[in-house]
């Protein structure tokens, strides 16, 4: 362990990240405001400084407080930051959400980076994708490696895990955020996506988050929702009021009937078989 707090193993990975980045002379970081491109984000700034330029592409199907936290994080390390309008809905195919669906929204949003490294002269284009990411069904990924988007996450082989613990040893306030995936992740494939019920969920979901609940899903099931809260936090539901109050704010935002998963919250559950059969 260093002085710093910093193990050896992690010292070495962050060194490995801040040689990549540096390496790359300019880049162009399309940034959610996750923990993951926080954490590439501040790490980008310390060494390319005014060579970095993050992109946030806002839209329906985006919650509105993960575009608010990044451009606050942004704002507050002082990154030139563009914020770009883009409606997946308008995709075709996209609303019909299709097994590749994240094919598609990762395609556009790479285009849109594509052109704005371009008008601005920048080198390369990354994300915040790392080493777990890869083990889980991502068609996104298909159209990173399309455009030649550097994951130096991957590169420089941080895990989940690693982030974390390097954005709270880097005094980020995303370092233990739960993964906010976009909101069309809620509806099973083939399940059609619309502004109403992209809204339905963003509502519902806040609801539940007013309550002080963290990690969870409002699952689409057409009127029916099925919400999954973290199993650390499900013993809370036990409370007949506490749980009165969760179920009446999912039907306030618009769903006849409220399913709580006894399971609790699964990331991915949706993706379950798809996998196997599917591009990675």
């Amino acid at each position: 362990m260093r002085e710093d707090g910093l193990a050896t193993d992690l010292t070495d990975k962050l060194t490995r990240l801040q040689q990549l980045v540096a390496g790359y002379g300019s880049a162009l970081l399309a940034f959610s405001g996750g923990v993951d491109s926080a954490l590439v984000l501040r790490v980008a700034h310390g060494v390319l400084d005014d060579r970095l330029t993050a992109l946030t592409s806002v839209s329906p199907t985006n919650p509105e407080e993960d575009t608010a936290e990044a451009v606050t994080l942004a704002g507050t390390l002082g990154v030139r930051h563009v914020v770009v309008d883009s409606n997946e809905l308008e995709i075709p195919a996209y609303a019909a959400n299709p097994i590749d669906r994240c094919f598609l929204c990762k395609d556009r949003l790479y285009e849109i980076c594509t052109a704005e490294a371009r008008a601005r002269g920048i080198a390369v284009i990354m994300d915040g994708v790392n080493v777990d990411d890869l083990g889980d069904y991502r068609p996104g990924l298909r159209a990173a490696h399309a455009f030649g988007i550097r994951h130096p996450l991957v590169e420089a082989e941080l895990t989940k895990r690693d982030v974390r613990a390097l954005s709270r040893l880097l005094g980020l306030a995303t370092w233990d955020r739960p993964a906010s995936p976009c909101l069309s992740s809620r509806f099973p494939y083939g399940t059609t996506i619309t502004l109403a019920g992209l809204r339905k969920v963003a509502e519902a979901e806040s609801a539940l988050r007013r309550l002080g609940f963290r990690t969870l899903r409002v699952r689409f099931l057409g009127d029916h929702a099925r919400v999954e809260i973290d199993r650390a936090e499900l013993p809370r539901l036990e409370d007949p009021t506490v749980r009165a109050v969760a179920v009446a704010g999912v039907q306030a935002a618009g769903f006849a009937e409220v399913t709580i998963d006894p399971a609790g919250f699964r990331s991915g559950s949706l993706n379950v078989g798809v996998g196997a059969r599917t591009d990675r």
